[in-house]
């Protein structure tokens, strides 16, 4: 097997997957191969300068072995691409704590400041039932709640309110700017405690039990969620198409 050693490669990952699947052709090969020599095949008879000859059945088999082994040579060729794209493959490392809670605060974020961004204030009070909390209200509620993360990761004290009053907020863009400013203190938090810091123990005033950091940070990031899908049924009650619901350009 001379082609084998001349094409082997000093990668082990891709000397292990030429030799499995070469085994696996030339295993294939051998079946055709004896097959081929169980068949019978009827004399043929060719014109000849000395006495007719027969082809033996053999014969047409060994034919085509040279053709057999170019093919399995020529797939040989292929087998350093299929083993270094399995080579590539391999999976890049976890990030980082830190850095996975800020991009999971500053995702769902840039959902919300889109929708705040994007809905026309004249729709800013809207809501799909009166018992139900206005457009304009879920942003500031989902906003305002967030300060439960920043303010005690931060070392201070959470905030008197849940809710935002309305009447402090009075336009769309103090309410946009307001939910701007809530995510990026937030963000500036997470980077502030850094891969350390997620793991320090702070009190979660809702359930009045020690946490982790990262761990109330995923809290609000569910909870901002929450109210996201929940804006975007206000979006379509109103007969119109969430931001990210949009065709992209």
């Amino acid at each position: 097997m001379l082609w084998r050693l001349l094409l082997a490669p000093k990668d082990r990952a891709i000397r292990a997957t030429r030799r499995g699947l070469c085994d696996a052709i030339l295993a294939r090969l051998d079946s055709f191969h004896i097959a081929l020599a169980s068949l019978s095949f009827p004399p043929r008879h060719r014109p000849s300068t000395m006495a007719t000859a027969e082809i033996l059945p053999g014969e047409l088999s060994m034919k085509r072995l040279p053709f057999l082994a170019l093919a399995l040579f020529a797939a040989s060729l292929a087998l350093p691409a299929h083993a270094q794209d399995a080579k590539n493959s391999t999976p890049k490392p976890a990030d980082p704590p830190a850095k996975a809670v800020l991009a999971s605060w500053n995702d769902v974020g840039r959902k919300l400041i889109a929708m705040a961004e994007d809905f026309p204030e004249d729709k800013y009070d809207f809501k799909p039932t009166p018992a139900q909390r206005s457009f304009a209200e879920q942003l500031l509620h989902a906003a305002g709640a967030n300060y439960y993360f920043t303010n005690l990761a931060m070392g201070q004290k959470p905030p008197a309110e849940e809710d935002p009053k309305r009447d402090q907020y009075k336009t769309k863009a103090d309410i946009v700017a307001f939910v701007k400013k809530s995510f990026a203190d937030g963000a500036a938090a997470i980077q502030s405690k850094g891969d350390k810091g997620m793991h320090d123990l702070l009190v979660d005033p809702f359930a009045h039990q020690q946490t982790r950091v990262s761990d109330m940070a995923y809290g609000l990031i569910e909870h901002c969620g929450e109210h996201y899908g929940q804006l975007v049924v206000y979006y379509r009650v109103a007969g119109l198409v969430p931001p990210e619901s949009r065709p992209k350009k």
